[in-house]
Protein backbone atom coordinates (compact mmCIF):
# COMPACT_ATOMS: atom_id res chain seq x y z
CA UNK A 1 0.00 0.00 0.00
CA UNK A 2 1.32 3.84 -0.75
CA UNK A 3 1.74 5.11 2.22
CA UNK A 4 -0.18 8.80 2.43
CA UNK A 5 1.61 12.02 2.80
CA UNK A 6 0.03 13.44 6.10
CA UNK A 7 1.91 16.47 6.99
CA UNK A 8 5.00 15.91 5.64
CA UNK A 9 6.53 19.37 4.15
CA UNK A 10 4.73 21.41 2.33
CA UNK A 11 2.16 18.11 2.40
CA UNK A 12 -1.01 18.45 4.69
CA UNK A 13 -3.52 16.06 2.75
CA UNK A 14 -4.55 14.16 6.21
CA UNK A 15 -8.03 12.46 7.35
CA UNK A 16 -8.85 15.84 9.65
CA UNK A 17 -8.52 17.93 6.88
CA UNK A 18 -10.38 16.03 4.46
CA UNK A 19 -13.32 15.45 6.60
CA UNK A 20 -13.80 19.35 7.71
CA UNK A 21 -13.09 21.04 4.74
CA UNK A 22 -15.38 23.88 4.67
CA UNK A 23 -15.67 27.64 4.43
CA UNK A 24 -15.01 28.16 7.77
CA UNK A 25 -12.31 25.75 7.78
CA UNK A 26 -8.62 27.70 7.45
CA UNK A 27 -5.98 28.03 4.98
CA UNK A 28 -3.54 25.26 4.83
CA UNK A 29 -1.93 25.89 1.45
CA UNK A 30 -1.40 29.10 0.12
CA UNK A 31 0.85 29.67 -2.59
CA UNK A 32 1.84 33.49 -3.48
CA UNK A 33 3.81 34.47 -6.48
CA UNK A 34 5.88 37.67 -6.51
CA UNK A 35 7.43 37.87 -9.57
CA UNK A 36 7.70 36.71 -13.20
CA UNK A 37 11.55 37.26 -13.67
CA UNK A 38 13.97 34.38 -13.50
CA UNK A 39 17.75 33.99 -14.04
CA UNK A 40 17.30 30.67 -15.72
CA UNK A 41 15.50 29.64 -18.92
CA UNK A 42 14.83 26.06 -18.33
CA UNK A 43 13.71 24.49 -20.91
CA UNK A 44 10.41 22.58 -19.55
CA UNK A 45 9.18 26.28 -17.93
CA UNK A 46 6.22 27.29 -19.14
CA UNK A 47 7.04 31.38 -18.72
CA UNK A 48 5.07 34.08 -17.37
CA UNK A 49 1.06 34.23 -19.64
CA UNK A 50 -1.00 37.16 -19.53
CA UNK A 51 -2.16 36.54 -15.72
CA UNK A 52 1.19 35.90 -14.10
CA UNK A 53 3.34 39.00 -16.03
CA UNK A 54 4.68 41.41 -13.41
CA UNK A 55 5.64 41.72 -10.30
CA UNK A 56 4.41 42.56 -6.32
CA UNK A 57 5.19 45.38 -4.74
CA UNK A 58 6.16 44.88 -1.00
CA UNK A 59 2.81 46.63 -0.21
CA UNK A 60 0.61 44.17 -2.25
CA UNK A 61 2.06 41.07 -0.94
CA UNK A 62 1.60 41.83 2.61
CA UNK A 63 -1.51 42.57 1.82
CA UNK A 64 -2.38 39.34 0.32
CA UNK A 65 -0.74 37.83 3.42
CA UNK A 66 -2.83 40.29 5.69
CA UNK A 67 -6.04 38.57 4.18
CA UNK A 68 -5.19 35.12 4.20
CA UNK A 69 -3.96 35.57 7.78
CA UNK A 70 -7.35 36.57 9.18
CA UNK A 71 -8.80 33.08 7.87
CA UNK A 72 -6.06 30.75 9.89
CA UNK A 73 -3.42 30.21 7.46
CA UNK A 74 -0.93 27.73 8.27
CA UNK A 75 1.83 26.92 5.52
CA UNK A 76 2.62 29.80 2.69
CA UNK A 77 4.79 29.44 0.11
CA UNK A 78 6.41 32.41 -1.95
CA UNK A 79 7.51 31.72 -6.00
CA UNK A 80 8.10 33.33 -9.33
CA UNK A 81 9.89 33.28 -11.30
CA UNK A 82 12.65 33.42 -8.63
CA UNK A 83 11.68 35.13 -5.58
CA UNK A 84 15.01 35.53 -4.33
CA UNK A 85 15.36 38.69 -7.40
CA UNK A 86 12.56 40.36 -5.38
CA UNK A 87 14.24 43.00 -3.11
CA UNK A 88 11.78 43.05 -0.09
CA UNK A 89 11.79 39.16 0.01
CA UNK A 90 13.49 39.00 3.54
CA UNK A 91 11.28 41.89 4.47
CA UNK A 92 7.96 39.90 3.42
CA UNK A 93 9.44 36.32 5.28
CA UNK A 94 9.76 38.88 8.28
CA UNK A 95 6.11 40.09 8.57
CA UNK A 96 5.00 36.39 7.35
CA UNK A 97 6.40 34.75 10.56
CA UNK A 98 4.58 38.34 12.73
CA UNK A 99 1.15 37.65 11.19
CA UNK A 100 1.29 33.78 12.98
CA UNK A 101 1.88 31.67 10.01
CA UNK A 102 4.04 28.00 10.97
CA UNK A 103 5.69 26.80 7.77
CA UNK A 104 7.30 29.26 5.60
CA UNK A 105 8.19 27.76 2.00
CA UNK A 106 10.30 29.64 -0.87
CA UNK A 107 10.99 27.34 -4.13
CA UNK A 108 14.05 28.79 -5.70
CA UNK A 109 16.02 27.52 -8.29
CA UNK A 110 19.37 28.02 -5.84
CA UNK A 111 21.26 30.10 -7.72
CA UNK A 112 21.03 33.17 -5.13
CA UNK A 113 23.64 34.52 -2.69
CA UNK A 114 24.45 32.00 0.04
CA UNK A 115 24.26 35.12 2.40
CA UNK A 116 20.51 36.51 1.29
CA UNK A 117 19.55 32.18 1.73
CA UNK A 118 21.06 32.64 5.49
CA UNK A 119 19.08 35.61 6.04
CA UNK A 120 15.84 34.19 5.15
CA UNK A 121 16.27 31.01 7.35
CA UNK A 122 17.16 33.68 10.19
CA UNK A 123 14.00 35.50 9.24
CA UNK A 124 11.57 32.27 9.47
CA UNK A 125 11.55 30.61 6.04
CA UNK A 126 11.57 26.82 7.42
CA UNK A 127 11.05 24.98 4.07
CA UNK A 128 13.21 25.49 0.65
CA UNK A 129 12.24 23.98 -2.54
CA UNK A 130 14.79 23.91 -5.08
CA UNK A 131 15.21 22.54 -8.43
CA UNK A 132 18.07 20.19 -9.32
CA UNK A 133 18.03 18.44 -12.84
CA UNK A 134 20.89 16.71 -13.12
CA UNK A 135 23.84 14.98 -11.59
CA UNK A 136 26.89 16.86 -13.17
CA UNK A 137 27.46 20.19 -14.11
CA UNK A 138 27.29 19.61 -18.56
CA UNK A 139 23.53 18.34 -17.77
CA UNK A 140 22.68 21.08 -15.33
CA UNK A 141 24.32 23.94 -16.91
CA UNK A 142 21.81 23.15 -19.71
CA UNK A 143 19.18 22.75 -17.53
CA UNK A 144 19.04 26.16 -16.42
CA UNK A 145 19.28 27.45 -20.09
CA UNK A 146 23.08 27.08 -20.67
CA UNK A 147 24.13 29.14 -17.51
CA UNK A 148 27.84 28.34 -16.81
CA UNK A 149 28.24 27.34 -13.37
CA UNK A 150 25.62 27.56 -12.29
CA UNK A 151 24.53 24.07 -11.27
CA UNK A 152 27.70 24.54 -9.10
CA UNK A 153 26.33 27.55 -7.38
CA UNK A 154 23.28 25.48 -6.44
CA UNK A 155 24.49 22.34 -5.39
CA UNK A 156 26.91 24.40 -2.85
CA UNK A 157 23.45 26.26 -1.30
CA UNK A 158 21.83 23.00 -1.42
CA UNK A 159 24.29 20.92 0.79
CA UNK A 160 24.69 24.48 2.78
CA UNK A 161 20.32 25.15 3.34
CA UNK A 162 20.18 21.09 4.35
CA UNK A 163 21.97 22.03 7.45
CA UNK A 164 20.06 24.09 8.97
CA UNK A 165 16.19 23.86 7.29
CA UNK A 166 13.74 21.25 5.62
CA UNK A 167 14.78 21.24 2.09
CA UNK A 168 13.46 19.32 -1.15
CA UNK A 169 14.54 19.04 -4.57
CA UNK A 170 12.67 18.54 -7.44
CA UNK A 171 13.84 16.88 -10.02
CA UNK A 172 11.84 17.40 -13.42
CA UNK A 173 11.60 14.63 -15.71
CA UNK A 174 12.55 15.30 -19.29
CA UNK A 175 13.98 13.50 -22.49
CA UNK A 176 17.11 15.36 -21.49
CA UNK A 177 17.70 14.20 -18.05
CA UNK A 178 15.38 11.03 -17.86
CA UNK A 179 18.22 8.62 -18.17
CA UNK A 180 20.56 10.16 -15.05
CA UNK A 181 17.04 9.74 -12.71
CA UNK A 182 19.20 7.08 -10.90
CA UNK A 183 22.15 8.93 -10.13
CA UNK A 184 20.69 12.30 -9.60
CA UNK A 185 18.65 10.48 -6.61
CA UNK A 186 21.81 9.05 -5.65
CA UNK A 187 23.70 12.64 -6.02
CA UNK A 188 20.89 14.87 -4.24
CA UNK A 189 20.80 12.06 -1.45
CA UNK A 190 24.77 13.12 -0.37
CA UNK A 191 23.87 16.68 -0.36
CA UNK A 192 21.76 16.15 2.74
CA UNK A 193 18.27 16.67 1.38
CA UNK A 194 14.99 16.44 3.48
CA UNK A 195 13.37 14.38 0.42
CA UNK A 196 12.85 14.62 -3.16
CA UNK A 197 10.25 14.93 -5.58
CA UNK A 198 10.21 13.77 -9.36
CA UNK A 199 7.84 14.93 -11.65
CA UNK A 200 7.47 15.05 -14.65
CA UNK A 201 7.06 18.24 -17.13
CA UNK A 202 3.95 18.80 -18.16
CA UNK A 203 4.72 17.94 -21.62
CA UNK A 204 6.48 14.98 -20.90
CA UNK A 205 4.19 12.62 -19.34
CA UNK A 206 5.00 9.21 -20.34
CA UNK A 207 3.51 6.54 -17.72
CA UNK A 208 5.30 3.94 -19.86
CA UNK A 209 8.88 5.46 -19.18
CA UNK A 210 7.97 5.34 -15.55
CA UNK A 211 7.40 1.89 -14.63
CA UNK A 212 10.87 0.84 -13.34
CA UNK A 213 12.88 4.18 -12.31
CA UNK A 214 14.49 3.65 -8.92
CA UNK A 215 15.18 0.37 -6.57
CA UNK A 216 16.92 0.91 -3.84
CA UNK A 217 15.25 0.30 -0.93
CA UNK A 218 17.28 2.38 1.70
CA UNK A 219 17.14 5.50 -0.39
CA UNK A 220 13.40 4.59 -0.87
CA UNK A 221 12.94 3.87 3.33
CA UNK A 222 14.59 7.43 3.69
CA UNK A 223 12.33 9.82 1.68
CA UNK A 224 8.86 9.72 1.62
CA UNK A 225 7.93 11.80 -0.87
CA UNK A 226 10.24 10.14 -3.04
CA UNK A 227 8.89 6.46 -2.30
CA UNK A 228 5.36 7.70 -2.46
CA UNK A 229 5.82 8.72 -5.75
CA UNK A 230 8.02 5.46 -6.67
CA UNK A 231 5.33 3.21 -5.52
CA UNK A 232 2.83 5.13 -7.39
CA UNK A 233 4.56 4.67 -10.90
CA UNK A 234 4.87 0.76 -9.89
CA UNK A 235 0.97 0.67 -9.69
CA UNK A 236 1.17 2.59 -12.86
CA UNK A 237 -0.18 5.18 -11.21
CA UNK A 238 1.26 8.38 -12.74
CA UNK A 239 2.88 11.51 -11.30
CA UNK A 240 -0.05 13.66 -12.91
CA UNK A 241 -3.96 13.11 -14.43
CA UNK A 242 -7.47 12.37 -13.54
CA UNK A 243 -9.09 8.94 -13.92
CA UNK A 244 -12.78 8.51 -14.72
CA UNK A 245 -13.62 6.99 -11.28
CA UNK A 246 -11.96 9.54 -9.62
CA UNK A 247 -13.14 12.59 -7.37
CA UNK A 248 -14.41 15.20 -10.36
CA UNK A 249 -14.87 18.27 -8.02
CA UNK A 250 -11.25 20.06 -6.30
CA UNK A 251 -12.00 20.48 -2.74
CA UNK A 252 -8.51 21.67 -2.36
CA UNK A 253 -9.44 24.83 -4.17
CA UNK A 254 -11.73 25.93 -0.92
CA UNK A 255 -8.84 26.04 1.50
CA UNK A 256 -5.64 26.11 -0.96
CA UNK A 257 -5.07 29.42 -3.07
CA UNK A 258 -2.86 30.28 -5.64
CA UNK A 259 -2.33 34.13 -6.09
CA UNK A 260 -0.55 36.11 -9.21
CA UNK A 261 -0.93 39.56 -9.41
CA UNK A 262 -4.41 40.84 -8.96
CA UNK A 263 -6.01 37.18 -9.76
CA UNK A 264 -6.53 34.14 -7.41
CA UNK A 265 -5.81 30.61 -9.62
CA UNK A 266 -7.72 26.76 -8.54
CA UNK A 267 -3.74 25.72 -8.20
CA UNK A 268 -0.70 26.86 -9.09
CA UNK A 269 -0.35 24.10 -11.68
CA UNK A 270 -3.93 25.48 -13.15
CA UNK A 271 -2.29 28.86 -13.83
CA UNK A 272 0.98 27.77 -14.80
CA UNK A 273 -0.70 25.41 -17.65
CA UNK A 274 -2.83 28.57 -18.50
CA UNK A 275 -6.09 28.57 -16.82
CA UNK A 276 -8.47 31.62 -16.41
CA UNK A 277 -8.57 32.70 -12.85
CA UNK A 278 -11.53 31.88 -10.50
CA UNK A 279 -11.86 35.86 -9.66
CA UNK A 280 -10.11 39.09 -8.82
CA UNK A 281 -9.07 40.45 -5.17
CA UNK A 282 -9.98 43.89 -5.45
CA UNK A 283 -11.48 45.37 -2.91
CA UNK A 284 -12.79 41.95 -1.74
CA UNK A 285 -12.63 40.52 1.86
CA UNK A 286 -11.14 36.70 1.87
CA UNK A 287 -14.72 35.46 2.33
CA UNK A 288 -15.90 36.84 -0.62
CA UNK A 289 -13.30 35.12 -2.81
CA UNK A 290 -13.68 31.79 -0.87
CA UNK A 291 -17.00 32.15 -1.92
CA UNK A 292 -15.90 32.27 -5.46
CA UNK A 293 -14.06 29.64 -4.74
CA UNK A 294 -17.32 27.75 -3.72
CA UNK A 295 -19.18 28.42 -6.63
CA UNK A 296 -16.27 27.67 -9.10
CA UNK A 297 -16.17 23.87 -7.26
CA UNK A 298 -19.77 23.68 -8.03
CA UNK A 299 -19.49 24.28 -11.79
CA UNK A 300 -16.22 22.71 -12.61
CA UNK A 301 -16.26 19.17 -13.27
CA UNK A 302 -12.12 18.41 -12.94
CA UNK A 303 -12.68 15.41 -14.76
CA UNK A 304 -14.13 17.75 -18.00
CA UNK A 305 -11.31 20.14 -17.64
CA UNK A 306 -8.54 19.24 -19.78
CA UNK A 307 -6.14 21.12 -17.78
CA UNK A 308 -6.82 19.44 -14.09
CA UNK A 309 -7.60 16.11 -16.22
CA UNK A 310 -3.86 15.98 -17.70
CA UNK A 311 -1.96 18.04 -15.05
CA UNK A 312 -4.09 17.62 -11.43
CA UNK A 313 -1.02 15.63 -9.08
CA UNK A 314 -1.46 12.13 -7.68
CA UNK A 315 -1.47 13.86 -4.01
CA UNK A 316 -4.45 16.27 -4.93
CA UNK A 317 -6.40 13.41 -6.53
CA UNK A 318 -6.01 11.27 -3.47
CA UNK A 319 -7.10 14.01 -1.15
CA UNK A 320 -10.08 14.81 -3.37
CA UNK A 321 -11.06 11.26 -3.03
CA UNK A 322 -10.55 11.19 0.31
CA UNK A 323 -13.14 14.02 0.77
CA UNK A 324 -15.99 12.12 -1.61
CA UNK A 325 -15.56 9.08 0.66
CA UNK A 326 -16.06 11.35 4.06
CA UNK A 327 -18.51 13.69 3.03
CA UNK A 328 -21.68 13.50 1.66
CA UNK A 329 -20.53 15.73 -1.44
CA UNK A 330 -23.91 16.47 -2.66
CA UNK A 331 -24.22 18.78 0.84
CA UNK A 332 -21.00 20.40 0.15
CA UNK A 333 -22.07 21.57 -3.26
CA UNK A 334 -25.36 23.13 -2.31
CA UNK A 335 -23.62 24.46 0.82
CA UNK A 336 -22.52 27.10 -2.20
CA UNK A 337 -25.91 28.18 -2.71
CA UNK A 338 -26.22 29.77 0.45
CA UNK A 339 -22.88 31.69 0.70
CA UNK A 340 -23.96 34.72 -2.08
Amino acid sequence: MVKKLENIGFYTLNDSRAKNVSLDSPLWRCELLLTDRCNFSCPYCRGPNQYTKGELSFEEARYIIYLWSLHGLKNIRFSGGEPTLVDYLVKLVHYTKFVGVKRIALSTNGSADTALYEDLLNVGVNDFSISLDACCASTGDMMTGGIKGAWDIVKENIKFLSKYSYVTVGVVLTDDNFNELADIIVFASSLGVSDIRIISSAQWNNEEKFKNLFNDTDILTKYPILNYRIKNFRNEKNVRGIKEDDCNRCWLALDDMSIAGNYHFPCVIAMREGAEPVGTIDNKTMTEIRRERLDWIKENKTNENNICKRNCLDVCVEYNNKVRELNDCEKLIKHTKNTK
